[in-house]
């Protein structure tokens, strides 16, 4: 089996979810990861998918979904990566404030900076208004308050408001 990461991105439209997951399947593919949302009205989507298929095979079969010249799709193998569920404290990040460059490199620089992975991330800009929620996976040896104190004063300088919390734990 081989792991595939599968990227398509482009005009939005019905069904290409749909259509992806479909032609996939068709292949014998198993989706292990995803993540798709649209974005100004743009769909990107990134799946990691376990296949027998090789990544080219893979990439003809889904051109059909970038035919009339709207979608972009991709596919390449990757590495398998060790499961990292657990490997830190999870936490979620919230900013909010007037829209500005430099919101999301400066917090999320701050995280790096005491080796906190962001392990999701989405930005939304609504009128003037910015919003970033992001969940975090902290190093055991990672302060939080002191973390914590460290976004509120990168905050100010930024005028963005900015809260950390411990993620609740969802029951599946």
């Amino acid at each position: 089996m081989s792991l595939l990461a599968v990227t398509v991105i482009g005009h939005d439209r019905p069904g290409i979810i749909a259509q992806v997951t479909g032609l996939l399947a068709g292949l014998g593919g198993n989706l292990e990861d995803s993540t798709m949302t649209i974005l100004r009205g743009h769909f990107a989507m990134m799946l990691i998918v376990s296949a027998r298929a090789p990544a080219a095979e893979v990439e003809r079969a889904l051109a059909p979904v970038a035919a009339d010249g709207t979608l972009l799709v991709s596919v390449r193998e990757v590495p398998p990566e060790p499961d990292a569920a657990g490997t830190g404290s999870p936490y979620v990040l919230t900013v909010h404030g007037a829209d500005r460059p430099r919101i999301v490199s400066s917090v999320t620089g701050v995280v790096a900076d005491v080796g906190g992975n962001i392990t999701d991330l989405t930005t939304r800009l609504a009128g003037d208004l910015y919003l970033l929620v992001a969940e975090v996976d902290l190093p055991r040896s990672a302060d939080p308050a002191a973390l914590g104190e460290r976004l509120r004063e990168v905050a100010a300088e930024l005028g963005v408001d900015v809260s950390l919390r411990p993620a609740e734990a969802d029951v599946l």
